[in-house]
């Protein structure tokens, strides 16, 4: 089997070495050798040892029929989608580990695999190394999926962490996140939470079978998350995570992304540093935890060549058919009853007219069940910060 990766960034190129590396382990698993005839990229590495692979033109891809599967790794939603969309179209199989152009574009990519009776994989997409993808939609057949939570982005992970462990405010870790490489230079997609939408998206869509819109879902980061929130959470017994949901009710679907007081009941309570986490909850299956590293060079290509050898095992049939076109509206989670942290300067705190917890210059208290707007409404006067109990 030749197949070519698309991209040699760090995760391409983690790739191509398993599949060099592993290459007896791999044969015996897919039942024929595996080969990395092409890599593509616009740039050039002179004395890579995997040189000799290199192109420039995606054609040289499309246009040979030997190539049976392309591997994309390049990230972001332009050429990556035009050129797996060629790929599919001529009778390639892809996988990706690119979250982005799943959550935007995988109903169409699947409906083509479908078509042309092959594969598009994407089990790196979501939680790097971590199983998700296929047992959602291939090991819990058998439950009905009524919960989704997780801490899926390593990188606010390791900040949230270090302002609890620490004491330090957000500034300063987001400044030690991007000197470790955690963080990009332009951190937005995971401060901001976009990271986590587009991974819950796309197990939303595999959990109800219709296509859940990314951009549908609400979502806050974490920029607006002091430590003075941190220690106020402490003092309740909780800690504050990033957490992306849905919860599949006889209503509707209720999803959201935002920073959640997490108990220490909670599988998720303990997650720390750069690891992910995510809950699933089945009828029958009761609670199920995935955990482990969210991200990486090499825990990441390792889950892409996964795919890699499952499109090899299932050459001829799509394994996987992914989700319906039809949009699933979904259910504002403000109008859920759930409880609140509520938090306020401390110089309100007999304005509050209850018993409070004081940190420096913040106060706060939870309330009990109640709904966000019901909430908001309630305490306008404290001009409060909001925080959801998971």
């Amino acid at each position: 089997m030749k197949i070519a990766v698309l991209g040699y960034g760090n995760i391409g190129n983690g790739v191509v070495r398993i599949v060099d590396e592993l290459s007896a382990e791999l044969k015996a698993r897919a039942g024929e050798k595996i080969e990395v005839k092409y890599v593509l990229d616009l740039r050039d590495f002179p004395g890579d040892p995997y040189e000799s692979l290199l192109t420039h033109d995606v054609n040289d891809i499309l246009n040979d029929p030997e190539v049976t599967l392309v591997v994309e790794t390049m990230g972001g939603t332009g050429a990556a989608y035009k050129f797996v969309k060629a790929a599919l179209e001529v009778g390639k199989s892809a996988v990706s580990s690119n979250k982005a152009l799943v959550a935007k574009y995988g109903s169409e990519l699947l409906a083509i695999a479908r078509e042309k009776k092959i594969n598009f994989q994407f089990e790196a997409s979501v939680g790097g190394a971590i199983p998700i993808i296929r047992p959602l939609y291939a090991c819990m057949t058998g439950t009905r999926i009524n919960k989704i939570a997780g801490i899926m982005n390593g990188t606010t992970n390791y900040m949230l962490t270090k302002m609890d462990k620490e004491g330090l405010d957000y500034a300063e870790v987001l400044k030690e996140a991007q000197r470790l490489g955690y963080a990009e230079a332009d951190p937005t997609a995971d401060v901001e939470g976009f990271d986590t939408c587009r991974k819950i998206a796309i197990l939303s869509s595999i959990a109800c079978g219709k296509f859940v819109d990314f951009e549908d879902i609400p979502t806050t980061g974490i920029t607006n998350v002091t430590k003075e929130d941190i220690s106020l959470a402490k003092e309740f017994g909780m800690s504050i995570k990033l957490i992306g949901y849905s919860d599949f009710t006889d209503e509707g679907i209720v999803s959201e992304v935002a920073p959640k007081l997490v108990a220490p009941e909670s599988p998720l309570y303990a997650v720390s540093d750069v690891f992910n986490a995510i809950m699933v909850s089945g009828d029958m299956s009761g609670d199920l935890m995935f955990y482990g590293s969210g991200a990486g060079k090499l825990p990441t290509a390792s889950a892409v060549v996964a795919d890699i050898v499952e499109c090899a095992k299932n050459a001829g049939r799509t394994v996987y058919e992914g989700w319906a076109d039809e949009k699933v509206s979904l259910v504002s989670p403000k109008s859920r009853e759930s409880r609140f942290f509520v938090r306020f300067d401390a110089s309100l705190a007999a304005k509050a007219g209850i018993d409070v917890k004081i940190c420096g210059g913040s106060a706060a208290f939870i309330t009990g069940p109640t709904t966000y707007d019901a909430c908001e409404a309630k305490y306008k006067d404290l001009s409060p910060v909001i925080i959801g109990l998971l």
